[in-house]
């Protein structure tokens, strides 16, 4: 489990099955944990000093923007349990590729506009949680088939999101609740009644 707070930005250094990121500084990690580069969740197999290896199967790089050597992408520790909570529940699962197609400037501030697949629309709510390539970000407005979010100067700064511009391919990750409440409203609505979902559920646990 992540929160959408980057640690740090790295830079990739090798791709393909065995990915290599140097890290923009060391971690402490060890072999076998969790960390989640631009919004992926992958294990480290190795570390030599900053340089971090992972295997990465083809449906982890058939869900995500597949970064190329000298990309800066964004790095986040998994979430320790006596740690402070700070940006939402992330899971390291991408959902999906969205496409930046505007962006504004203004005081410091940027306004990102991101076009993302349609059917993934009912998970996105206004002034509600999105994950974009790991940043735990707030949607500022709405539309069908794009998205709009405001980004403080820290985090252009402490981010990949500063290099974001038109045509710029990010990692998408919808908030987990909205998720499995989705899920659960489509399978009320196929049932006669909620009374018979809530049976059938009950039912089903004992």
């Amino acid at each position: 489990m992540f929160t959408g707070l980057i640690e740090c930005t790295g830079t990739v250094r090798k791709t393909g099955r065995e990915f290599q990121v140097e890290a923009g500084k060391e971690l402490n990690l060890s072999r076998g944990d969790s960390l989640a580069v631009n919004g992926s969740c992958l294990t480290v197999t190795k570390i030599d000093r900053a340089n971090l290896f992972f295997d990465v199967s083809p449906e982890t790089f058939r869900r995500i923007v597949a970064p190329v050597p000298g990309t800066r992408v964004n790095l986040e520790r998994s979430m320790s349990a006596e740690g402070r909570f700070h940006g939402h529940f992330v899971t390291g699962h991408v959902d999906a590729v969205g496409t930046v197609t505007k962006l504004k400037k203004a005081s410091g501030f940027s306004e990102i506009t991101v076009s993302f697949p349609g059917e993934h629309s009912v998970l996105l709510v206004e002034k509600g949680s999105v994950t974009v390539s790991g940043i735990s970000l707030t949607v500022a407005s709405l539309a069908d088939g794009n998205f709009t979010v405001a980004i403080i100067p820290e985090t252009l700064e402490a981010t990949n999101a500063g290099e974001w511009k038109p045509g710029y391919c990010v990692n998408l990750e919808f908030d987990i609740i909205g998720k499995y409440v989705t899920r659960a409203a489509l399978a009320v609505r196929s049932k006669e009644s909620l009374r018979e979902y809530l049976e059938q559920y009950e039912s089903g646990r004992s």
